[in-house]
């Protein structure tokens, strides 16, 4: 009876994290195919016990459990160990670079019911960034930060808003030309601004916040799939020194993620360094990195942290780039081939006449 139990156990796990494994690759905007590639180091521990328990099992299937749950293992390993330190870092680490071309960004998705606002504060104060980003932020969120940063953070960008897609933006150095603008959606903002170094040299920066996949916000991750190909898009055709941060609601090693990097030729803070997982504070094992700073070539990174929780389900991530366009040639430049790029405009060409539609 003990025997039975264990083969129906491991075959039904193995089965499981194995189609789990195959409907991430189908190429499809439907959130719960999407949904299969933000666990992947999830799925890929399983597929791994599953091979080590498979002695467990009769002997007529421990090796198609052991084979298949390795084979589980193997395919997710390859998509997320870029994003372990066994992986050559994308964005070059600082060398003696000059404070006056570094900048520091704080991002968190200080979820809108949270009123921990004195706890994130605290974290702000004692890591004394150049900007902070919130996300999720609504209008009691915007008077907390007002009184908490105005001393120290002259300039800002706040679009308070009750949908959990408001944002404000603080920051010590000069905001130039800041604009809030509704890319897909006209419910969904992003900010889109150059920001002035202490030597005097501008970058721009891009702040978003997409929609994502998921049965109480859209049935397609089309919408969000379509921001970051826009913006990717622009980044192109536009490649000046750029910063684009946010709550991407898409973990890094996505296919949508990855097109965006390619197709922006943005490089990806984490590749080689860790997951630096945001989202979910509250469960240790269900987590993973949708929170993310992406820089273009010009930067190089002096240091990035996961910091402490204050009360939302995600994490702050502090980042601190250096603008060093004398090292971009030290860079591996991701880069997009003319299918891909095609691809990216049919989303948001798509994505623009659904929404007109509806």
């Amino acid at each position: 009876m003990l025997s039975l139990v264990i083969d129906t156990l491991l075959i039904a796990v193995v089965t499981i994290v194995a189609g789990a494994t195959l409907i991430a690759r189908i190429p499809s905007h439907w959130w719960w195919l999407r949904a299969c590639e933000f666990p992947r180091v999830q799925i890929g521990l399983i597929g791994l016990f599953c091979a080590l328990a498979s002695p467990l099992a009769s002997d007529p299937l421990t090796l198609w459990i052991a084979t298949a749950g390795l084979v589980v293992f193997a395919i997710q390993a390859f998509y997320v160990l870029p994003w372990t330190p066994l992986w050559p870092v994308q964005v070059m680490a600082a060398k003696g670079d000059a404070p006056e071309r570094c900048l520091t960004l704080l991002i968190a998705n200080v979820l809108t019911p949270n009123r921990r606002s004195d706890d994130l504060l605290e974290i702000i104060a004692e890591r004394d960034p150049d900007m902070v980003l919130t996300l999720e932020s609504d209008q009691w969120w915007g008077d907390k930060l007002d009184a908490g940063l105005a001393d120290g953070y002259p300039y800002a960008v706040r679009v308070p808003l009750d949908n959990l897609y408001g944002m404000h933006l603080y920051s010590r150095r000069p905001l130039i030309d800041p604009e809030v603008k509704w890319l897909i959606q006209d419910d969904i903002p992003s900010i889109h601004c150059e920001v002035e170094l202490e030597s005097g040299d501008h970058i721009r920066f891009r702040a978003l916040h997409p929609r994502p996949p998921a049965p109480s916000e859209s049935e397609e991750s089309l919408w969000r799939d379509a921001e970051l190909s826009l913006v990717a898009e622009e980044i192109h055709q536009n490649p000046v020194p750029t910063l684009v941060a946010g709550d991407l609601n898409d973990v890094a090693w996505s296919r949508s993620t990855r097109l965006f990097c390619r197709v922006s030729g943005m490089l990806d803070l984490r590749r080689g360094r860790g997951m630096f997982s945001s989202f979910h504070a509250g469960y240790p094992f269900l987590r993973w990195p949708l929170d993310h700073v992406f820089v273009s070539e010009h930067f190089t990174l002096a240091k990035m942290d996961r910091l402490r929780a204050f009360g939302s389900d995600h994490f702050p991530i502090l980042a601190t780039v250096c603008y060093r366009p004398s090292r971009a040639d030290e860079h591996d430049t991701p880069d997009a081939d003319n299918e891909e790029h095609h691809d990216a405009r049919e989303t948001v060409e798509e994505a623009r006449e659904r929404d007109q539609s509806s």
